[in-house]
């Protein structure tokens, strides 16, 4: 993907909006987490009310040639609910942490779905057939009298419309005290790791009863903790190596092969920070909110409140990209204080190509940056650009001074609106964008 947007090459359409229109927006609707499944054909949201809705794409029309199809609702369920922690008179939220797909591995869809404190394995099947004739139940359902049966049936399959059934496989839960951030499956596809704010446990997809801590920074005294872990994962080829990220800005690099108990990593990634820039905030917006290999496993990215980084694994000193998100809110960060957005998580994700990547902003604003030419885009999610193929306008924002005509001044940003989950289809230009309670889905525009 050589234009990221606005360039020669192609530009972002609009392609679907799902999600009410309405100005009052319920808590339990907002969006919490965004997932593509490994071929890019089903598309899962999470909510903060516990629920997962699955979209599904449609198979592309003959009458419609060059539209490609379209993402519908496949199967909507409830994945968790609230609990109650009476040991610690804590209350559960239902809330929707992040989703995970495992690979297919037969007619049925597996993922991995996750609360604050319990990861659930659900399996997502469809049934078209239904079996009918039994020898002792009615049609209705009713269990027959066995002394009144005189013959036997042979029960048939007949033909039903289409349903789309979720059942929880396993639950793995109690193996976290604090909250869970993270869930990645690993490349051998039969182990997922979970991180909270101090551990980080190993699980098998077939064991639900106990897990290995495989990172655990928590200090003997509580009153010494300096840092947290904020996002882990591992690596997409090799399943000995992982990542966690801290609320330092480091990124530690760890391979089990070397410990059980990944406390010492194996690299350590640091950017030095600049003493002419620190300020009261500096800690804060250092803070990494998400960190993702890329596909081809040679890069790693991170998320600040600022930027994103590119990092080669076999360089630690120094990011070999960094691309500044909003850097015009550098000046607000006081009031951003204030109103808590300086703590907002922005995730981040790689084109299937490892070409470009794309983060969230305020003001339903997204970034995008192209790689290879260094040109980047700001684009908005927004109902008022919703026609069908309706090509996003680039957006700018003006610092101060003049304004021009197509700029949106940094004072009239609005910062309850904000794009913190975005994903990618593994290999085309089309991305879904979860804004509050709506999600949006462009794409590439084909001539």
């Amino acid at each position: 993907m050589a234009g990221v947007g606005g360039g020669n090459d192609f530009q972002w359409c609009f392609s679907q909006v799902k999600g009410a229109i309405d100005e009052d927006v319920a808590e339990a609707d907002i969006i919490s987490t965004v997932e593509f499944n490994y071929s890019g054909e089903l598309l899962a949201t999470g909510d903060k009310g516990g629920r997962v809705v699955i979209f599904q794409r449609e198979q592309e029309s003959k009458n419609r040639p060059h539209s490609r199809g379209e993402y519908n609702v496949y199967s909507t369920f409830q994945s968790h609910e609230p609990e109650f922690d009476y040991l610690k008179s804590l209350e559960i939220e239902e809330k929707i942490n992040k989703i995970r797909w495992l690979p297919q591995q037969n007619a049925a869809h597996s993922l991995l779905s996750t609360n604050d404190k319990t990861i659930k394995l659900w399996k997502i099947s469809e049934r078209d057939k239904r079996a009918e004739g039994y020898n002792l139940k009615d049609e209705d359902g009713r269990l027959r009298d066995p002394f009144r049966i005189t013959s036997l049936r042979v029960p048939v399959l007949l033909p039903m419309d289409l349903m789309v059934e979720a059942s929880p496989r396993r639950i793995f839960a109690n193996a976290h005290t604090y909250h869970i951030n993270s869930i990645s499956v690993n490349s051998d596809h039969e182990t997922y790791l979970s991180a909270d704010d101090l551990r980080v446990n190993l699980w098998h997809l077939e064991i639900t009863d106990r897990s290995f801590n495989i990172v655990d920074i928590k200090p003997a005294n509580m009153e010494e903790l300096t840092e947290v872990i904020t996002a882990a994962e591992c690596h997409p080829h090799q399943c000995n190596v992982f990542v966690y990220s801290s609320s330092k800005g480091t990124i530690r690099l760890c391979d089990t092969r070397a410990a059980a108990l990944c406390d010492r990593q194996s690299k350590f990634f640091e950017e030095p920070e600049d003493p002419s820039s620190r300020s009261f905030f500096s800690e804060i917006i250092s803070s990494i909110s998400d960190v993702k290999f890329s596909h081809s496993g040679r890069y790693m990215m991170t998320r600040d409140y600022l930027s994103v980084k590119v990092w080669d694994l076999n360089m630690e000193n120094r990011p070999v990209e960094t691309y500044q998100v909003h850097e015009y809110l550098r000046s607000k960060l006081c009031s951003l204080y204030e109103n808590d957005c300086i703590f907002d998580k922005f995730e981040c994700c790689w084109s299937g190509s490892d070409s470009a990547i794309m983060t969230g902003s305020y003001n339903n604003f997204f970034r995008m940056f192209d790689r290879n030419t260094r040109r980047d885009v700001t684009l908005e999610a927004s109902r008022e650009n919703s026609k069908p193929r309706a090509i996003l306008k680039p957006r700018k924002v003006s610092t101060g001074g003049k304004r021009k005509k197509d700029e949106i001044s940094v004072d009239s940003l609005d910062f309850n609106k904000k794009i913190l989950h975005t994903a990618w289809h593994p290999k085309e230009n089309v991305i879904a964008v979860a804004a509050t309670n709506n999600l949006y889905i462009f794409q590439d525009k084909i001539n």
